[in-house]
């Protein structure tokens, strides 16, 4: 059922080694650029937990060391791949990220003139040939729950 998924799904920043209620501010507890594709903005618990415990979004994973990563698809000279990178926050520093219905013709070249990206946390525009990675889903930000 989808409470056990959730359920299992959930992070904390509570615990040994993490923060307690009371000393956690709003700036930790606020939706930061790096939780894109990682963390849900949206499922989080109301009341002193809120911002504190979250769900991992749809396609999120932990890798070796613990970080989470999300999947982008490589994008070479303007042309999307089909080519999947799995990369953390850190690793995602620098990339033209095009969003996931940017518009392709059927051999996958970016059609528009100026693409809609993310670069370093800021919704910009840019020429298909600058994009380096393009999203996996327009549903890879939220959780399975709010997915559905």
């Amino acid at each position: 059922p989808l409470s056990e998924i959730t359920h299992k799904r959930r992070v904390s920043a509570l615990g040994p080694g993490g923060l307690t209620r009371e000393r956690a501010g709003f700036e930790v507890r606020d939706v930061h650029t790096t939780h894109y594709g990682r963390v849900c903005p949206i499922e989080t618990p109301e009341g002193p937990n809120i911002g504190l415990i979250n769900s991992l979004a749809v396609f999120a994973k932990t890798n070796n060391f613990g970080f989470l990563e999300t999947p982008y698809r490589r994008v070479v000279d303007g042309k999307v791949t089909d080519d999947i990178e799995y990369m953390s926050a850190i690793e995602e520093v620098g990339t033209v990220v095009a969003q996931a219905d940017s518009p392709m013709n059927e051999h996958g070249e970016l059609t528009e003139e100026m693409v809609m990206v993310r670069y370093h946390g800021e919704s910009v525009r840019m020429s298909p040939d600058k994009v380096t990675h393009m999203d996996v889903s327009p549903r890879q930000v939220v959780s399975v729950a709010a997915s559905l």
